[in-house]
């Protein structure tokens, strides 16, 4: 399993940009000393980090590589600044079209990732959550399946109190709020779509959020709306969590375990084993 660090200069944010890749290219047949990986397009999760954080969180915090590697997927994570993964007010910090468009579409030409949308998901935390609930829908073309773990979805309440200058983000919330900023109302623009084209359908989402997470009542929310849109959500609710690490660890692992449409590696030697 190789760790790549990819700098490159992004055209939406128009500066250079960091991100770490998970790729199971180097996956060593033991008997033969072959690569039989080369040549493969592999299924790509692209993951987002929460509040504060930035491309190496996942890679620090969870076991992420030793999750990917078992099932031969490629995770691309890149960072997200505190956007929530939006188009900003300001020039230079288009983080949805980012996300959504630009980081596919260049990582797919760099490495060998699938093209196909039921090969390709996005998830995050926290407020890599709300980035990945919201462009998951907004570009339900691309994405097949959301992981949504303990999502900052409280953001577009109307007492949702700042704490990252937000109208510096998303403008004046009013406003926001009606606006594909809000996941809500990707979901109902993404039902419009789907009445004029039957092909495009819902992404599968899982949701998951600690019982003694703070985030609670407003995952609990978009549950329901998901649910009555017609999505096919899977909800978990988990005591003794909160918005922590140890969590979104777990659930990171079981999404990509148990969820996620992969199929176990067929063995071998890689980055990721020790002797």
């Amino acid at each position: 399993m190789a760790l790549l660090q990819l700098n490159y200069v992004s055209n939406e944010l128009f500066r250079t940009v960091a991100v770490h890749v998970i790729l199971p290219s180097d996956r060593l047949d033991k008997v033969n000393r072959t690569y039989p990986n080369c040549g493969r397009k592999f299924k790509t999760l692209y993951l987002l980090h929460g509040l504060l954080g930035n491309y190496t969180d996942w890679v620090s915090f969870t076991n992420i590589q030793r999750y990917a590697e078992k099932h031969d997927l490629a995770v691309v994570m890149p960072s997200g600044d505190n956007a929530f993964y939006v188009n900003s007010l300001a020039p230079n910090n288009d983080y949805g079209r980012f996300i959504g468009e630009e980081l596919v579409q260049i990582t797919r030409a760099m490495f060998p990732l699938s093209d196909h949308r039921e090969d390709t998901f996005i998830g995050g935390l926290s407020m890599g959550g709300f980035g990945a609930l919201r462009n998951g829908l907004r570009y339900a073309e691309t994405f097949s399946r959301i992981i949504c773990l303990s999502g900052a979805l409280h953001i577009m309440d109307e007492n949702c109190a700042q704490i990252a200058d937000e109208n510096g983000i998303f403008g004046k919330m009013s406003t926001a709020r009606l606006s594909d900023k809000n996941p809500e109302v990707c979901l109902r623009m993404l039902k419009d779509r789907i009445a004029a084209d039957p092909s495009l359908t819902i992404p599968k989402i899982y949701l998951a959020c600690g019982l003694d997470d703070s985030l609670l009542p407003s995952n609990r929310r978009y549950r329901d709306l998901l649910a009555a849109a017609g999505a096919d959500v899977t909800y978990i609710e988990e005591a003794g969590y909160a918005h922590e690490w140890p969590f979104w660890d777990r659930h990171i692992g079981k999404a990509i375990d148990e969820w996620l449409p992969l199929e176990a590696n067929e063995g071998g030697l890689s980055s990721g084993n020790v002797s």
